[in-house]
């Protein structure tokens, strides 16, 4: 146990994740959604400064009914650019931040991954699943010494 509160994200991130940018279609994130097996993707600008996050979330509530449209139409929907729809109120934490701390973190906002910002450009995502492989890998090499 004690490995795991010693590691940091850099030990457990995907680096160089996809990214999306704000005028990218909801169409092409869905389909990057259906080819990739992660639950978000950092929006950054040109220079991969971060400028928010896309989730599954966040694209489900692109349809959400409104009192005078019944069923918003869904190829309405997907021709919608991602600045339309992203979080932009987003925690990011470092390639230094603790493991403990990105757990404590993912709990509290009840978020999938957090983004991996250096100097204002994303670097890499860490997810839940990242976390809990770290975890499980300290706990079996403490239950082995």
């Amino acid at each position: 146990m004690y490995e795991f509160v010693d590691q940091c994200v850099q030990d457990a991130m995907t680096r160089d994740p996809i990214t999306v940018s704000p005028s990218t279609r909801l169409g092409e994130v869905e389909g990057l959604f259906e080819a990739h097996a992660v639950n978000a993707f950092p929006v950054t600008d040109p220079a991969r400064t971060l400028v928010g996050v896309v989730t599954k979330l966040d694209l489900l509530k692109a349809f959400s009914f409104t009192p005078g449209d019944i069923a918003p139409q869904y190829s309405a929907v997907m021709s919608r650019p991602v600045s339309d729809v992203i979080s932009q109120d987003v925690f990011s934490v470092g390639l230094r931040t603790p493991l403990t701390r990105v757990l404590e973190e993912l709990v509290r906002l009840g978020a999938k991954s957090l983004p991996v910002v250096v100097r204002g450009e994303v670097v890499g995502i860490i997810s839940r699943e990242d976390v809990l492989q770290a975890l499980r890998g300290a706990l079996s090499r403490a239950a082995h010494h």
